[in-house]
């Protein structure tokens, strides 16, 4: 096997493992261990260096959730609406979530047409705390007590 195809199976492993997680938001440590639990070492720079490559192509969407932290990535699926809607990050475990919502969407339009003011709204996120770790720390609380 020569370097090239080598390198081609490598990329192909990590466009099949987004296109197969397409409902996650992967990190690139994350996108490294899934390849390494299924057997296929793959280099750090490389899988750096395609996610950014697939993001520059269109293919996959990069979320820079805050300044300091990994960005995570996500196969862009023509059949899903993900170019058109908010997300939530949880503060404690840091999932993300996508939030299709008409009453935001009405917001949204509201901020246009009063405002005058465009919303990107698959760059914006509200961050808090989901309801699982909501309810660990009820739990963890209770247990104090």
């Amino acid at each position: 096997m020569t370097s090239q195809q080598y390198k081609t199976k490598q990329r192909e492993l990590i466009l099949n493992l987004l296109i197969e997680n397409k409902n996650v938001h992967l990190t690139a440590d994350e996108i490294l261990d899934r390849l390494k639990f299924q057997g296929n070492a793959v280099g750090k720079s490389t899988v750096y260096r395609y996610l950014d490559r697939l993001v520059k192509q269109g293919l996959i969407r990069r979320y820079v959730l805050e300044e300091g932290t990994s960005s995570c990535y996500q196969y862009r699926d023509k059949t899903l609406p993900c170019d058109s809607h908010f997300h939530l990050k949880c503060l404690d475990c840091g999932k993300l979530v996508h939030l299709d919502c008409t009453f935001l969407q009405n917001i949204e339009e509201h901020v246009l047409q009063e405002h005058h003011f465009q919303i990107d709204n698959c760059k914006t996120v509200f961050y808090g705390i989901c309801d699982q770790c909501a309810q660990n720390k009820s739990i963890s609380l209770s247990l104090l007590r």
